[in-house]
C-alpha cells in the first residue's frame, strides 16, 4: 500500500494562488505517488469563527470547488470534512492528557498567529490547543507525510511528541510518526508587498479570480518604489511581481531577461505588469472555467466530498478501535 499523505485548509475564503504555490501544486503531483487524504478543517476554522459558523460553512464547498478546480482527482484524493469524523475529537481528548499547557502554550505557531489575530489577551482554549487536535488529524490517518510551510514545521515536532509519548505508555507501534514535506516556493507574497498572501489582509489573487478583477489586482502591485522612471534601475529582491513570475511563467528564460533589464533600467512597472498579467490570466483561465463549470453541478461537488468524508471515517475509525484497545477501553469487544 503506498505511504498516507495528509494536508488540508480552513475553509474561511476561497482558496488563493498563495495556497496553490505553497499546497496545491504539490497536491496534484502527490496523488499520482501517493494515498492522499485532504481536510476542509472546518473544526480549526471554528477556532477564530466559532461566532461566525455560517462563514465557515458557506466556505467549505467554495474550497471544494477550487480542489476540484485545480486537479485533485476524487479517483486518487480522498477530500473530506473535519467535523464529520467524530473519531477525530475523541483522539483529541486522548492527547490532552499527554501534553503540558505550558508546552503548547510554548508552541511558536500558535504565538505567532495568536499575535497576529491579537488574541493574546482572551484566548480560546479550542484556538490554544488546536495543536493537540492538528496531531490528532494527522495520526488517526497514519499519515506518512504531512506538506506544509516552513512556519507549520512546530506543529509536525509537537504531533510526534505526541505520538513517542502515546506509544510509550500504550505500547509501541500503534500511532505513526510523520515527516513534514516543505515546497520549493512555501509562500507568495501579497500583492500589497508582504510577505504572506493572506485573505483577511486584502492582498490575494484568488483562484477563480475574473480577468478583469485579475488586471485590476496585477496593476495595482507593488513594485519598487524607488523605480520611479522607467530608466530607473529597479530590484528584483523583494518585488512581488518577480516572485510571481518566478512561480508562474513557464518561460524562465524571458523571466531572467525581464530582471536583467528591469535591474539595470529601462523597463517599466506598466509594461512588466501587464507581462504578468497575461502569464496568471493564462495559467488561471483552465481554473477559471472548470471552476464555473463545476459551481453548476454542486450536487456532484457534495457527492464527491460525502464520499471521501464516508472513506475517511471508515480509516478513521478502524485506528480508534486500536487506539481503544490498546487504552484498555474496548470494554465491549
Amino acid at each position: 500500500m503506498a505511504d498516507i499523505v495528509l494536508t488540508g485548509d480552513r475553509p474561511t475564503g476561497q482558496l488563493h494562488l498563495g495556497h496553490y504555490v505553497g499546497s496545491l501544486a504539490n497536491r496534484i503531483r502527490m496523488q499520482d505517488s501517493y494515498q492522499q487524504f485532504v481536510m476542509i478543517a472546518d473544526v480549526q476554522a471554528l477556532t477564530d469563527n466559532y461566532d461566525n459558523p455560517q462563514k465557515v460553512r458557506e466556505n467549505v464547498f467554495e474550497v471544494a470547488l477550487d480542489y476540484l478546480a485545480v486537479g485533485l482527482d476524487p479517483e486518487k484524493t480522498t477530500i473530506f470534512i473535519q467535523s464529520m469524523i467524530p473519531e477525530i475529537a475523541e483522539l483529541t481528548v486522548f492527547y490532552l492528557n499527554l501534553v503540558t499547557l505550558a508546552r503548547v502554550q510554548r508552541n511558536p505557531t500558535v504565538k505567532t498567529e495568536m499575535h497576529q489575530k491579537g488574541l493574546e489577551n482572551r484566548i480560546p482554549v479550542g484556538f490554544l490547543v488546536y495543536p493537540v487536535s492538528q496531531a490528532a488529524d494527522i495520526t488517526i490517518f497514519r499519515a506518512r507525510y504531512v506538506p506544509v510551510g516552513e512556519d507549520q514545521l512546530p506543529m509536525i515536532e509537537q504531533s510526534n511528541e505526541l505520538v513517542r509519548s502515546f506509544n510509550r505508555i500504550y505500547g509501541e507501534g500503534i500511532m505513526r510518526e510523520a515527516e513534514a514535506i516543505v515546497p520549493k516556493i512555501a509562500r507568495l507574497p501579497g500583492t500589497d508587498g508582504s510577505a504572506k498572501m493572506s485573505k483577511s489582509m486584502g492582498n490575494t489573487i484568488y483562484l477563480g479570480e475574473s480577468s478583469d478583477v485579475l488586471y485590476k489586482k496585477v496593476m495595482g502591485m507593488y513594485t519598487d518604489p524607488n523605480h520611479v522612471r522607467v530608466s530607473d534601475p529597479g530590484k528584483v529582491e523583494g518585488n512581488p511581481v518577480f516572485a510571481y513570475l518566478d512561480a508562474f511563467d513557464p518561460d524562465t528564460n524571458e523571466v531572467e531577461r525581464l530582471k536583467e533589464q528591469y535591474q539595470r533600467g529601462g523597463l517599466g512597472d506598466v509594461v512588466l505588469k501587464k507581462y504578468l498579467f497575461q502569464v496568471l490570466d493564462t495559467f488561471l483561465a483552465p481554473i477559471r472555467e472548470r471552476r464555473a463549470m463545476l459551481a453548476q453541478d454542486m450536487a456532484y461537488v457534495k457527492n464527491v466530498v460525502e464520499q471521501g468524508t464516508g472513506k475517511a471515517r471508515s480509516v478513521a475509525s478502524q485506528t480508534m478501535r486500536n487506539v481503544r484497545a490498546a487504552m484498555h477501553l474496548d470494554y465491549f469487544g
